[in-house]
C-alpha cells in the first residue's frame, strides 16, 4: 500500500457517493455502527448532499475511498456542540489516518462555528481514546452498556470533549492552528 503521504483529504462530493458506499460495504458490521447513520442502503448516503449541516471528507490513495469522517452540528440548544465520527479502513490502522481525519475534522468543526466538539467510542476502543486526547479531548461522561454490537454483546460508551474556544493554547501546542497540508 501507498506511504501515508499520498493520502488525499478531501470534501465528499457527489461524485464520491458510489466510492464512499463501496468503502462501507467492506467495512466489518461493527464499525459501520461508529457512522450512526445506515450505510448498507446506497440511497442514504445520496442523501448526505442534501444534508448542508453537516461537514464530510474521505481520505482516499488512488482514488479508492479508505476513511471517512464527519463534524454533525447539534440543533437548537447544543447548536455551537459538533459530534465527530470516523472509520478508517482496518487494514490500514494504526498507520496515523485516523490521527490526520480526526486533526482536520477538528479543524473543520473550529472553521463551521462549533467551540465544542465530542467523540463517542466504545470503551475498549484505547487506541482511539489515546488518539482524540493527544488533540486535547477528555473524558466526560461513561455511558454503561450503551452499545449494543451486532453480535449482542453490551459495551460501555465514553463520550470524549473538546472545548475549542477554551483550550485554543492545547490547540496550538499540538499544531492544530497551522494550515493543513
Amino acid at each position: 500500500m501507498n506511504t501515508p503521504t499520498e493520502i488525499a483529504i478531501t470534501d465528499l462530493t457527489s461524485r464520491d457517493v458510489d466510492d464512499v458506499w463501496d468503502f462501507f460495504q467492506r467495512l466489518p458490521d461493527g464499525d459501520r455502527t461508529f457512522v450512526k447513520q445506515p450505510v448498507t442502503d446506497i440511497d442514504n448516503v445520496r442523501r448526505w448532499m442534501s444534508d448542508d449541516g453537516a461537514r464530510r471528507c474521505i481520505a482516499s490513495i488512488d482514488d479508492r475511498v479508505i476513511g471517512y469522517a464527519a463534524v454533525m452540528p447539534g440543533v437548537g440548544w447544543s447548536r455551537h456542540v459538533g459530534e465527530i465520527r470516523l472509520v478508517v479502513d482496518p487494514a490500514l490502522r494504526g498507520r496515523g489516518l485516523g490521527q490526520r481525519l480526526a486533526r482536520h475534522m477538528v479543524l473543520v468543526g473550529i472553521e463551521h462555528g462549533c467551540n465544542k466538539l465530542v467523540v463517542e467510542v466504545v470503551a475498549e476502543q484505547a487506541s482511539t481514546i489515546a488518539l482524540f486526547a493527544r488533540l486535547g479531548f477528555r473524558a466526560e461522561a461513561l455511558l454503561e452498556d450503551h452499545v449494543r454490537h451486532p453480535n449482542g454483546t453490551y459495551h460501555d460508551l465514553i463520550i470524549l470533549s473538546n472545548r475549542t474556544d477554551t483550550d485554543w493554547q492545547l490547540l496550538t501546542t499540538v499544531g492544530l492552528d497551522e494550515p493543513l497540508d
